[in-house]
């Protein structure tokens, strides 16, 4: 959806138009979930959490002001304010166990979908150890593809702060990689 399509339905939608928000929602609503989802881990969890952002926007939707970046930005402002809520309403950090107890075994007989599933699992537990700001930008660059200019829009922040993080954030997902054992080069062969 271009960006002039997009002002219109937030202008109706605003104006109290159903079928308009339905439109926004139909646009956005699965790149918000996988944002939550990764945030998260949890299908359930991140379905609640999803429905809960456009909750939060239809009741914001009358103070929301354009100022020149997608609307898909301002809902990432909410999901990610939800979920920090969530962890501070369960009083605890995203990852759930140390990132250097984790240990990945791979014999060569090993099913690709077992050492996949591993991957994944060290992968997702070595990014809940980043700050906030590093899994947005580990998130909003790595799985939803955005480009450098997107992101800083979406996170406020200029292009040359959103490089600085995502160095800082790459090299401590390397670190703790490193730290659990894993060889990052037969990792990057396995993902692909």
């Amino acid at each position: 959806m271009n960006r002039t399509e997009e002002q219109r339905l937030v202008a109706q939608a605003q104006r109290g138009n159903s079928e308009a928000f339905a439109v926004l929602y139909r646009e956005n609503v699965q790149a918000i979930y996988r944002y939550v989802y990764h945030r998260v881990s949890d299908r359930h969890l991140a379905e609640d959490i999803t429905g809960d952002v456009f909750t939060k926007a239809i009741e914001g939707l009358g103070r929301y002001q354009d100022t020149g970046n997608p609307f898909l930005a301002w809902l990432y402002r909410i999901a990610h304010d939800r979920v920090i809520d969530y962890y501070r309403k369960v009083n605890r950090q995203p990852t759930e166990s140390d990132i250097e107890e984790q240990s990945i075994p791979i014999e060569s007989d090993m099913d690709s979908g077992l050492v996949q599933e591993q991957i994944s699992s060290v992968l997702q537990t070595a990014i809940a150890d980043l700050t906030p700001e590093q899994q947005q930008v580990v998130m909003l660059r790595f799985v939803e593809g955005y480009r450098i200019e997107k992101v800083a829009g979406i996170m406020g922040k200029n292009a040359n702060a959103i490089k600085a993080l995502q160095h800082r954030a790459l090299r401590a997902l390397a670190n703790r990689l490193e730290r659990a054992g894993v060889d990052i080069e037969s990792m990057m062969a396995g993902l692909t």
